[in-house]
């Protein structure tokens, strides 16, 4: 009898896992990510524990169908690879799956750049409204969108935090971006002017603040935006008129101007397709904002024109371009701000092979991300080596993750230290309380 129960138990046992690892057929999914909301029909073949396959994808209506790679399924868990030509060099995207009976819980690995999660449902065979294979439109279909949005928490890698990881400020009052009656507005408009770097006509927005007038000099706030956005990002993602007239109206903001540019410097700047690709346009800009966006402002605006009066800050993408740039140009800019900065921000040791010259001519670095942002050790590294030299910096970490939260918050305290003489003195409101590291200590 013995026998007989354990000959049962290891049938059972045997029937689930092959039940669990029946993924022959096509999947479906649906799920955000940092450069917008993909589509996925997967079509796998299983035989044993080797998975063949192909991906057709969709993303801001750009389709791409990819032959699936490193196959292998292991009892009710498998994995592949979807490789990604970027810019020439193959970018290899890890899936590892779990099989739950009809759907796949699912890891996406995009090289070192971002760790996303979210669910494949089963198509079903035989079904009018199944989903088609080119991955196109899911209303309608038997498959239900997978309710998966991005893990924040998991972009980018693990996250480890220390002592100094804590916020620099507290978080902005509610509503601090939300318009207000009875205070006097800035102006926002979209601009565009001739590249020679680019060789073609861009666009860039601008606001102005309330009451400007051709008879004042104003300073002036370059802010860049990230990876999968365009000119129009940090205004969707913080009202920046909005949020900076209310500051302005407190007094906890010098009146400025905001030049929100494309950082992709190259003919087709839209944030379409593959937008890894157009990684190297994010570096192209420089001569761009240099050489072309900085001379088209100073000529069409009332602005001051030397260091002192101007500012460079960024999320992700472009926060790793605002320490690039800011930290090589200073010559260009005094007040500089990373809030969240990517990979492509190159070692601190690089930006910054002088130290004492750098503590002589920069009146402000701002450094900050979330403690939910799986990218923070790049701005960890950074922040530890402005400690280890005894640059002065504030580096503010909040609850957070790599996500519009953190950004709007970031530029709401950011814009309340620059362009004050010296910014430790004329801090307001959450300002009051920032950490300024020097000399391997923080001070209040």
């Amino acid at each position: 009898m013995r026998t007989v129960s354990v000959l049962v138990v290891a049938l059972t046992s045997t029937a689930l896992v092959a039940r669990a690892a029946d993924v022959s057929g096509r999947w479906h999914a649906e799920f955000d990510t940092q450069i917008g909301v993909q589509k996925y029909l997967f079509t796998f073949q299983a035989s044993n524990s080797a998975l063949v396959g192909t991906a057709v994808s969709e993303i801001q209506g750009v389709k791409r169908t990819t032959e699936l790679k490193e196959g292998k399924i292991e009892g009710d868990v498998i994995s592949f690879v979807e490789p990604l030509d970027f810019d020439g060099i193959e970018l290899r995207i890890k899936y590892t799956g779990r099989v739950r009976a009809d759907e796949i819980e699912f890891k996406r690995e995009v090289g070192d750049v971002a760790v996303e999660e979210f669910k494949a449902a089963r198509v079903r065979p035989g079904l009018t409204n199944a989903p088609s294979t080119d991955a196109q439109a899911t209303a309608g279909t038997n498959v239900a969108r997978a309710e998966s949005p991005r893990r924040r928490g998991m972009f980018g890698g693990p996250i480890e935090l220390g002592p100094d990881d804590k916020p620099a400020f507290d978080e902005p009052p509610p509503g601090f971006n939300k318009k207000r009656e009875g205070i006097l507005h800035g102006k926002l408009e979209m601009i565009e002017y001739d590249s020679k770097t680019v060789g073609t006509r861009r666009k860039m927005l601008v606001y102005t603040p309330p009451g400007y007038s051709a008879t004042n000099k104003y300073p002036v706030l370059y802010l860049l935006h990230g990876i999968g956005g365009d000119e129009t990002e940090w205004q969707r993602y913080a009202s920046v008129d909005v949020l900076m007239d209310n500051l302005i109206a407190d007094g906890k903001a010098v009146p400025m101007i905001v030049v929100m540019p494309n950082g992709r410097a190259q003919k087709d700047d839209r944030p379409v397709g593959n937008v890894f690709a157009s990684a190297p346009a994010f570096e192209t800009f420089e001569h761009d904002l240099l050489n072309d966006v900085i001379p088209t402002i100073e000529a069409r605006y009332s602005v001051h024109t030397n260091r002192e009066h101007r500012a460079i800050a960024g999320l992700s993408m472009g926060g790793g371009q605002s320490l690039n740039f800011g930290l090589k140009h200073l010559d260009k800019f005094a007040w500089i701000g990373g809030f969240s900065s990517a990979p492509n921000t190159k070692p601190a040791a690089e930006l910054i092979p002088d130290p004492e010259t750098v503590k002589q001519k920069l009146r402000l670095l701002f450094l900050s991300c979330g403690n939910k942002d799986g990218l923070i050790r790049i701005s960890q590294q950074f922040h530890a080596y402005l400690k280890e030299k005894g640059i002065p910096h504030i580096w503010h970490v909040d609850g957070h993750g790599h996500d519009p939260a953190h950004w709007r918050n970031a530029l709401y305290h950011f814009a309340q230290l620059i362009f004050r003489v010296p910014p430790e003195a004329e801090r307001t409101g959450a300002g009051a309380s920032a950490q300024i590291f020097t000399s391997g200590t923080s001070s209040a």
